[in-house]
């Protein structure tokens, strides 16, 4: 097992922001970050839960749409001008709505799907990758899904969305030099509001796992911890996956 302890220092300090943190993943890597002493900016549209993770961990919280790209670069420029830096970037933010057939699917909220889960990322590296290889290092880091690889009944946009991540990750990773690690993590079923809602769906598979089978938030909330360290410099430009049971030993994840 790899020394949590190694994974902290490696983050004690950082700058990081995270999208997406009001819930779910994004709020568990806040406090998982914040418990080892980053500093914090969540971006985000203001809510109560949001508020709420970013006065627990001590965060900075930046209003911010994801599909808004003046939003995002503006999310990255306010925390380096309180920091000086941006040293990780998290790209949380997703959403499986609309779930719904091709043929019923509302094509305004189908473009919002791409526009979060896609655009999102696009603007998010867009932004920081200037700050990142300025001062000559950084990590992005993007949580995408199993759902990039298998398509899924009724999930045609969240699978196209999260196909389309993975290859910007690649994409970016060609293009960012040396001195910056652009990386993925695919963090499996994870017990969150998300799968809450798949399984109130009914549709596809995935709505009929158990519950009990699900990962808690704070696994992947670990991986992307370990991300920010060497040990997984082999997997840039692609993804990790949370599925692998040789990650989960080293990382201490047990039931």
């Amino acid at each position: 097992m790899q020394d949590a302890i190694e994974r902290e220092a490696a983050v004690r300090g950082k700058v990081v922001l995270i999208t997406g943190a009001s819930r779910g993943i994004g709020a568990a890597t806040a406090r998982r970050f914040a418990a080892v002493g980053a500093k914090l900016g969540l971006a985000g549209r203001p809510s109560d839960a949001l508020k709420a993770v970013a006065q627990e961990t001590g965060a900075a919280l930046i209003p911010c749409d994801v599909a808004d790209a003046g939003d995002v670069q503006a999310a990255v420029e306010a925390l380096v001008a309180s920091h000086g830096r941006l040293d990780v970037l998290i790209n949380n933010a997703g959403t499986i709505d609309p779930i719904a057939l091709i043929t019923r699917a509302d094509p305004e909220a189908w473009g919002r799907q791409i526009d979060v889960n896609l655009k999102g990322v696009f603007y998010g590296m867009r932004a920081a990758l200037p700050v990142m290889q300025a001062q000559g290092a950084g990590t992005i880091l993007t949580v995408g899904s199993g759902a990039a690889y298998n398509a899924l009944e009724g999930w045609s946009g969240y699978c196209a969305s999260k196909a389309g991540a993975i290859m910007m990750t690649k994409a970016a990773h060609l293009e960012a030099g040396s001195k910056v690690r652009v990386l993925s993590l695919s963090p499996g079923t994870v017990a969150t509001d998300m799968q809450r809602a798949i399984k109130a769906s009914g549709v596809n598979a995935v709505s009929q796992i158990d519950w009990e089978d699900h990962v808690p938030a704070e696994w992947p909330a670990e991986a992307l911890l370990w991300m920010c360290t060497p040990d997984a410099d082999s997997f840039r430009g692609g993804e990790v996956t949370l599925r692998d049971e040789g990650l989960r030993a080293k990382l201490g994840l047990t039931r």
